[in-house]
């Protein structure tokens, strides 16, 4: 009947009808969003050095994460980090910007490297 649903409670429009997987929130859920909270603050400054023209340091660089990488590599290092976070903060579990804990858990991870990577290029341009 119009993709409305009868419950025991009453009708439910496909907006509002609870979905049973998002009501268990399992312990590898937040580790996924950390880990790609972390990812996705990591793109950033490499993307956007690849995207400018700027080299900046890579984990392919020599040494690496001290030497300086081509701008056309840290584009694709800062894609390439932006997909994973992409898929551990959207395939995995069922994250949604309304619920605090996914979003405080997904920032802690945003937080964590952005205060470590201040610190590590810091000592290169002079930040600490």
């Amino acid at each position: 009947m119009n993709g409305h649903r009868r419950s025991s409670a009453g009708w439910y429009s496909p907006r509002t009808m609870p979905e049973p997987e998002a009501a268990t929130m399992r312990w590898y859920h937040d580790v996924a969003y950390l880990f790609g909270g972390a990812f996705l603050a990591n793109a950033v400054p490499h993307f956007v050095n690849g995207i400018s023209g700027h080299p900046f340091q890579s984990p392919f660089a020599s040494p690496p994460g001290e030497g300086l990488s081509s701008s056309t590599v840290n584009v694709l290092w800062g894609f390439l980090n932006l997909v994973v976070g992409y898929v551990l903060v959207c395939r995995v579990g069922t994250f949604e910007l309304r619920r605090t804990r996914h979003v405080v858990v997904l920032g802690l991870g945003v937080l964590l490297m952005g205060v470590m990577g201040a610190r590590v290029f810091g000592r290169f341009y002079g930040g600490l």
